[in-house]
């Protein structure tokens, strides 16, 4: 940068002939002379470009002539910083157990909702359809390590996005992952009242026990109550009791029974089915769940998510393909594709009614938690979402008695229900839906990595992945989503309809100034409502709100005092 000082009254100008051309330094004086004498009063200099706007004036389009100050840290701002990275640090008390038991109800609890839909599709092969899909979570470990090690903040992958592309490419993230927030909580508390009313007799149907589901939890977050590692351990310990149990049992009566039934199933399952057709069954499995994973990440102690991830993973490879392979072996095909209850059904089969009813009693306790779960994060992500005004910050509003972001609660309970009712209360749907959810969010971990490595490459990591596990993830992501629109093509409609309208939320909220424009435009080509009483106010304040918005204070670290980096910072701003 260089700047220009004007000369001295009394100097003379150089002498020149009137072949020489003016010298630079003269004739840029001379422009910003000029440019000086027309900005009377701080006003914006003349200009010839005629304004849109006819009748209304357009004053407010000038940003101002801005100003520039230097601060220098004192000892005591120097030992502020250092309080609150050491206050950061004391939060970091998650190990690995602590971290994988609050993700882990995510996971293995959605053994509950995860064997109906794979049954539907997979049929006999849903064992194996399964432990392919649990196969798969191999290529996604190393790429979520090292993006959890170069960028340790929660709120992935919208926060992995905002770190690495555009604040419109991380708002894509952001509709995913609330999406996926909403089908998680609504698939757990329909499932929750669909076990509920598979063992007493409701006087509602099932839809109207997943609506006071959400009643009630509406009413749990409102009270102020948080995700607690103490009793997320104490859940997960009961549920894996419970699985144990009924493993152990169903292999006690497997080998009492042989493998009588399961010839049978496998004899009746893949009957005038060809080669592609079985191959189609196999790779329709999926696992939900293990996108919850790096919610966590900024709590937990240094070291510790890989083992987390280990810890997620190894129990879901087990437990759901093992647990399937018990169905088909030990109850009927009809009754495995009827979809309802497998579990309760599997626990009547090898131990009676007693068993029947804990694994009831964990599903409902479980699926309960999944609610709560799916409401607190998107409680979190919307809170994020106003941080970084792209929504309004109406969502930071928060009850003075529990501190509860009450119209973050309402905003997506609202928003869960919608999708519900919209889908006419079918479970099926929204399941269908969630797996396409399920497979984008997972998409976006190696999608987010290819960005890092490209915008960021020198980032510290403590990890790094090859580029075939990238590509793998990635490549299954599209495989298994392109076979699940193959099968059913209205999935992509239901996925594209709620993306649609929360894409569009988000931009109409993070534009909020350019939709203030077209107002304060179509205001200015109506001129009789510049005279009436009630509307002839609208013009001057629409020009207060588009000045507050303007007005924002948004911080730029540039790391270095070349030009370039401050100007790449600018641009980055003016395209988020």
């Amino acid at each position: 940068a260089f700047s220009i000082i004007p000369p001295h009254s009394g100097e003379n100008p150089l002498p020149r002939t009137n072949c020489d051309p003016p010298r630079l330094t003269r004739s840029q004086f001379d422009i910003v002379l000029r440019r000086q004498r027309s900005r009377k009063q701080g006003k914006p200099k003349f200009t010839a470009v005629p304004s849109r706007f006819l009748n209304l004036t357009n004053d407010f389009e000038f940003a101002g002539w801005g100003s520039i100050s230097h601060l220098t840290l004192a000892p005591e701002d120097i030992c502020q910083g250092k309080v609150e990275l050491n206050f950061f640090q004391e939060q970091q008390v998650l190990g690995q157990f602590a971290a994988s038991a609050l993700a882990a109800n995510d996971i293995l609890g959605g053994v509950f909702y995860t064997l109906p839909s794979v049954v539907a599709v997979a049929g006999v092969y849903s064992p194996i359809s399964l432990f392919v899909a649990a196969l798969t979570l191999f290529l996604w470990r190393p790429v979520m390590e090292e993006m959890a090690s170069a960028l340790p903040i929660s709120g992935a992958p919208y926060t992995y996005l905002l770190n690495v592309s555009t604040k419109s490419v991380a708002l894509l993230g952001a509709a995913l992952l609330l999406l996926d927030f909403s089908a998680t909580a609504v698939v757990s508390a329909a499932t929750a009242a669909s076990y509920l009313a598979g063992e007493v007799s409701l006087p509602f149907p099932v839809y109207v026990g997943a609506a006071l589901v959400f009643v009630l939890f509406t009413f749990v977050s409102l009270s102020g109550l948080r995700e607690s590692a103490r009793v997320a351990t104490g859940v997960l310990a009961m549920h894996a009791v419970v699985m144990i149990t009924l493993i152990v049992a169903s292999a006690i009566a497997w080998g009492r029974a042989g493998t009588a039934q399961l010839s049978s199933n496998w004899s009746l399952g893949h009957v005038g089915l060809s080669s592609a057709a079985i191959a189609r069954q196999v790779f329709n499995g999926g696992l939900t769940g293990f996108e919850c994973a790096p919610a966590y990440t900024a709590k937990m102690k240094q070291n510790c998510y890989p083992k987390v991830l280990r810890n997620l993973h190894l129990p879901a490879l087990v437990l759901t393909s093992g647990i399937m392979l018990l169905v088909v072996a030990l109850l009927p095909l009809d009754v495995v594709e009827s979809g309802n209850n497998i579990l309760s059904l599997l626990a009547q089969r090898v131990a009676g009614r007693w068993l029947r009813i804990i694994v009831a009693v964990d599903a409902v306790v479980v699926l309960c938690a999944g609610v709560l779960t799916g409401i607190l994060s998107a409680c979190e992500l919307l809170v994020k979402l106003s941080c970084d005004r792209v929504i309004p910050r109406v969502f930071l509003a928060t009850l003075p008695a529990t501190g509860a972001p009450y119209v973050t609660v309402f905003s997506f309970i609202a928003f869960s229900a919608l999708i519900y009712a919209s889908t006419g209360a079918n479970l099926i749907v929204v399941s269908q839906m969630f797996t396409m959810v399920w497979l984008a969010v997972m998409a976006l971990f190696p999608i987010s990595l290819i960005l890092l490595r490209f915008s960021r490459p020198r980032l510290p990591r403590a990890s790094q992945c090859s580029l075939f596990a990238v590509a793998g993830a990635l490549g299954v992501s599209v495989t298994v989503a392109a076979g699940n629109v193959a099968i059913d093509p209205t999935i992509a409609g239901w996925f594209a309809l709620y993306l649609i309208i929360l894409l569009v939320l988000f931009y109409l909220s993070q534009n909020k100034v350019t939709m203030l424009l077209w107002i304060y435009w179509a205001y200015d080509q109506l001129p009789w409502l510049h005279r009436l009483q009630l509307t002839k106010g609208w013009g001057d304040g629409l020009i207060r709100r588009m000045r507050s918005l303007r007005r924002q204070e948004v911080c730029l670290l540039v790391k270095t005092d070349e030009v370039r980096a401050p100007k790449e910072r600018v641009n980055l701003l003016k395209c988020s």
